[in-house]
């Protein structure tokens, strides 16, 4: 018997888990939080939970975080109760003992039970428009599903993780502050955020103006936050929802056509390989409207185009200042890859901006 069985059994007998504990095994490709698959001998089968320990260094309030997933997964599981194989569209938590959604282990760490959803399978990496349109459809209806979603307005897991002035801000002073002596490297991504300050206020500037309404966003909509089916390759449910929390609809689909669309990768060090690919942005903008159009208001809708070129933005300025910072944010497997994680994404948000009035009326064709 490991220490990590050992540990896993006696954090599984703390929740409401019939049956006896078999094994436990790493599972996923998630960096934040552990996962396991643990298998438990229930009445002559196997059956299977996730048990996953939450990072809280990254989201230090995790029973607010919990408040946040149990409400969602309670109000999304009610909208499926009578649905065909409702236990396998939505994440069902598995509640402790005491009563909560959580426990903590012998050295505090704080855990969490799901159902395991058989016959099911996560994808890292889109490789067609079909799997892009798939992957839309989902977070529009899980966005559907909330966008009435009863009671008081969710808890921020992690506070400004869209606020893109914020985000802005905190390049300048790490140009300014310059700790690692890396500004005289980086001066052409540095250049090309500064030609770009005006696009960070943009989505704010409307929602503080009331024509983007805040609604329940997932904020982090990548393909490996979707489970589908073995058989037949459908979406079933939405996971990984630590982030979810109040934002505008458009960060959500911003950040699908920040990572469906581009045909390199993130860190791609070659920036000519680096583009937006308009097949796969307009499968993303007919399966997310397909299922959030409904809901959507026009406003919304019009900034769908725009979206995908803020959030490359974004995520550009995010990893030069760790960059300028010295690399203590987001970890790294070579010299400058951050570096080059904020060139590549630049070039990104600059296919997205020539592709601007394409990108446009393809939404108009499907709104």
């Amino acid at each position: 018997m490991t220490k990590a069985d050992h540990d896993l059994r006696a954090i599984g007998a703390q929740f409401e888990l019939p049956g006896a504990f078999v094994e436990a095994r790493r599972h996923g490709t998630g960096h934040i939080n552990d996962t396991y698959a643990a298998t438990y001998a229930q009445g002559g089968c196997h059956v299977r939970y996730i048990h996953q320990r939450i990072n809280t260094h990254v989201f230090r309030r995790p029973e607010q975080l919990m408040a946040n997933v149990s409400r969602v997964l309670a109000h999304a599981g009610g909208q499926l109760a009578d649905a065909p194989d409702a236990d396998r569209r939505t994440l069902t938590l598995v509640p402790a003992r005491d009563g909560a959604h959580w426990v903590h282990d012998e050295a505090g760490e704080v855990w969490r039970t799901y159902l395991f959803i058989e016959r099911a399978h996560t994808i890292d990496v889109l490789e067609t428009p079909a799997q892009a349109e798939t992957a839309a459809a989902a977070f529009g209806r899980f966005q559907r599903q909330l966008a009435d979603l009863p009671g008081t307005r969710l808890f921020d897991t992690i506070p400004d993780f869209h606020h893109t002035r914020r985000r802005f801000d905190a390049l300048v002073a790490s140009i300014d502050a310059d700790v690692a002596g890396r500004a005289h490297l980086a001066r052409e991504p540095i250049g090309v955020a500064m030609a770009h300050e005006a696009d960070v206020d943009r989505l704010l500037n409307a929602a503080a103006a009331g024509e983007l309404p805040e609604r329940v966003t997932h904020n982090d909509t990548k393909i490996n936050n979707v489970m589908l089916d073995d058989a037949s390759g459908a979406a079933l449910c939405v996971v990984d929802l630590d982030t979810t929390m109040p934002g505008l609809a458009a960060y959500d689909f911003g950040d699908m056509v920040r990572t469906a669309t581009n045909a390199a990768a993130e860190d791609e060090p070659d920036v000519t390989r680096v583009a937006s690919r308009p097949a796969f942005f307009e499968a993303l903008v007919r399966g997310y409207l397909a299922e959030a159009g409904a809901f959507l208001c026009a406003a919304e809708v019009d900034v769908l185009a725009f979206s995908g070129q803020l959030l490359a933005l974004e995520q550009g300025i995010r990893f030069l200042t760790d960059y300028l910072q010295g690399d203590t944010y987001y970890r790294i497997h070579r010299p400058s890859q951050n570096l080059e994680r904020a060139r590549a994404q630049f070039a990104l948000m600059a296919s997205i901006e020539r592709q601007q009035d394409a990108y446009a009326a393809i939404v108009r064709r499907y709104s």
